[in-house]
């Protein structure tokens, strides 16, 4: 789908109606000038545009309260496909979804270091191709990127893992592709999918954070994300915690992800036991009874703990969720994390807030690629800035 048909598929009332019948289906138009308070003329006339653009579709004739029975709508959920992108920092996945979420394809590469924008990007092309299918089918690409990035531009200014600056993401991706591309922080959009997917409707407010090789946050407020005045709102990780501690990726000294992230743990093994392990391999000898490795997967989840402390003090919100490569030691991080969580929180309705891992597994950030094109058609176009 080019980028001028995309534009289109947007308007406010449209997306209250998508999204009545997203979250609703099957429901009547009836039902839905009921709910949203538009007018009966309104929703038939937007409801006829969006069957001919083929998103929305009609169902058997739904029961009658002594009327004429109502026919039920429903999202064309396969009618059109989105391409969702997760970008480094040591690899490229790309899935093929449609307008639910539900995966079709994917791909895979591994991004070798260094490496170069131009070379980065010849990856992100190559990899996106491999799922790419008919255009007119396809209403855009996500893209979740590591690092500090221009959501206005779609540019990476810092990907610090991947040690690259100024790197014209969307600009690229659509003169190669002809097709709307979103780029967001890795991170926002792993709050984003959890948002979108992961079944938090009941929470206005929502901070995901990520830790893995590197360790960042999205904030969610009614359903947008929180970018912030110049747009790094949720550097979680790069929040100071030992101003004598370790120079972290970004150049600065002692931030959590220092102290949190898989390198971190790892290197805290290496200098603990003189072991050369992974932060995986961490993991599974504490599994298998290494009681050393288990106290140190435990001391993490202290660490992890006062960060979210922090952030509770900082944000207060309703529900924090937590992923990444490291939360797969949640048998051993969590009990610690969410003790200093109510030891270190300063009243005790804060204390009540909900920490929990995600339950979308690796597949939340790149979901949350598919989210950054779908919020935009399904929910009213306002933005939290």
């Amino acid at each position: 789908m080019q980028r001028g048909t995309f534009q289109l598929m947007k308007s406010v009332n449209k997306s209250i109606i998508l999204n009545k019948i997203r979250l609703s289906e099957p429901i009547s138009r009836a039902q839905i000038a009921k709910e949203t308070s538009l007018t009966p003329p309104t929703v038939s006339s937007i409801v006829k545009e969006l069957i001919a653009q083929g998103i929305v579709r009609e169902s058997t004739l739904g029961s009658s309260s002594g009327g004429r029975r109502p026919t039920m709508l429903h999202i064309h959920k396969n009618g059109f496909y989105v391409i969702g992108v997760d970008a480094g920092p040591e690899r490229v996945e790309c899935i093929l979804t449609d307008l639910m979420g539900t995966i079709y394809e994917r791909a895979a590469s591994k991004l070798d270091t260094p490496i170069t924008n131009d070379q980065f990007l010849a990856v992100l092309i190559a990899t996106i191709k491999r799922v790419f299918q008919a255009q007119d089918k396809i209403i855009g690409i996500g893209i979740a990127m590591h690092g500090v990035v221009d959501v206005d531009t779609g540019t990476s200014l810092v990907a610090p893992i991947l040690n690259l600056k100024n790197i014209p993401i969307k600009s690229v991706i659509e003169e190669e592709f002809n097709i709307t591309v979103k780029v967001e922080n890795d991170a926002r959009a792993f709050a984003l999918g959890e948002s979108w997917f992961g079944g938090h409707e009941a929470f206005e407010s929502m901070v995901a954070v990520n830790i893995g090789r590197g360790v960042g946050a999205g904030v969610v407020i009614n359903g947008k994300l929180y970018h912030g005045a110049q747009g790094i709102a949720g550097e979680f990780g790069h929040m100071t915690i030992d101003i004598n501690g370790d120079i972290c990726e970004c150049g600065n000294q002692g931030c959590l992800q220092t102290f949190v992230s898989g390198a971190a743990i790892a290197k805290r093994a290496g200098k603990q036991f003189s072991a050369d392990l992974t932060a995986k391999e961490v993991y599974e000898s504490a599994l298998n009874g290494n009681q050393a490795y288990a106290d140190l997967l435990v001391e993490t989840g202290k660490m992890i703990g006062i960060g979210l402390a922090n952030l509770i003090h900082l944000f207060n919100p309703s529900k924090i969720v937590l992923g990444g490569g490291v939360m797969k030691s949640e048998r051993f991080i969590m009990p610690a994390l969410l003790e200093t969580v109510k030891q270190k929180v300063l009243t005790n309705k804060a204390k009540e807030t909900v920490v929990t891992v995600t339950r979308l597994g690796e597949d939340a950030t790149i979901l949350g690629a598919v989210a950054l094109l779908l919020i935009e058609i399904f929910d009213p176009p306002i933005q939290i800035d």
